[in-house]
């Protein structure tokens, strides 16, 4: 993992998981009492020894810049760290504004993810809860010979609607992908075969649906290429739809536990899941 930085994108404001996110950033909202949620993606990093770490972020952030710099320390002798990339006014012509989206924070910062030696940007969402070895989606990304590659979850249909979905074939290239379909005939044209998934060694339970798990391998260079377009400012929205017509997108299947933390709702119910045996 040498060759591999990672950068966690936290710069969420979490307007959904208000009143926790009045004063403090979505990535800071305390986690099962002693941790935060940025503790979630930055443990995953560091247990699959990726130890080269940004966290970007923007929103009400003090509270979070404090909890990494107390926590996060590495010995001289390891080359790791995790650093801070504020949202900051540059003098490039775009440079006074805020992060637009996912796509448009890492386009801001991407001189630090393509400096030599980098061949591999990972790319984490702060506000997830899930346990992931990254150097398997690694190893998937470089067995394919891929471009970019998307962690994707088994879904139903019914739960698919807040997620981006993908159709792939036959050997897991991205073959369509649709943001947040809200109807069944927005989903229809990227179902999947359950019989694919079981195929694969995932129990697919009548799951079709693949859903974008917001974790993502680029090559640095291809990064740097696609990030070109200013006009793309999110992965799932611009970058991906756009990336999978002309670059190797492929997928790395993953049926262990997540949850996305967006709301009241799915933080209570992960933190009880947290106390359970």
């Amino acid at each position: 993992m040498k060759n591999a930085v990672a950068v966690v994108l936290g710069g969420g404001r979490g307007t959904r998981l208000q009143p926790l996110t009045k004063y403090r950033s979505k990535p800071a909202v305390p986690l099962a009492g002693k941790y935060r949620l940025i503790d979630i993606p930055l443990s995953n990093c560091i247990n699959s020894g990726l130890n080269r770490i940004y966290v970007l972020t923007q929103f009400l952030s003090v509270s979070l810049h404090r909890h990494i710099r107390g926590t996060y320390r590495f010995d001289n002798f390891s080359g790791g760290f995790v650093e801070i990339l504020a949202a900051q006014q540059t003098d490039s012509p775009h440079g006074t504004d805020w992060y637009q989206g996912t796509a448009d924070a890492v386009r801001k910062n991407l001189r630090y993810m393509t400096q030599p030696g980098i061949d591999y940007v990972v790319i984490l969402s702060g506000d997830q809860l899930y346990r992931m070895d990254l150097r398997a989606m690694l190893d998937t990304h470089i067995r394919c010979g891929a471009d970019a590659t998307i962690a994707t979850k088994p879904v139903h249909a019914d739960d698919a609607s807040a997620m981006g979905v993908m159709k792939v074939d036959h050997d897991g290239r991205v073959l369509g992908f649709v943001e947040k379909p809200k109807t069944p005939e927005a989903i229809d044209p990227v179902r999947m075969d359950p019989a694919w998934i079981d195929a694969r060694g995932v129990a697919s339970g009548g799951r079709d649906c693949l859903a974008n798990m917001g974790i993502y391998v680029f090559n640095a260079k291809v990064l740097q290429e696609l990030l070109a377009d200013e006009s793309h400012q999110d992965f799932g929205h611009q970058v991906f739809p756009h990336a999978i017509g002309t670059r190797n997108v492929h997928i790395h299947l993953f049926d262990g536990y997540w949850e996305d933390i967006g709301t009241i709702g799915s933080f209570y119910e992960s933190n009880l899941e947290l106390s359970r045996p």
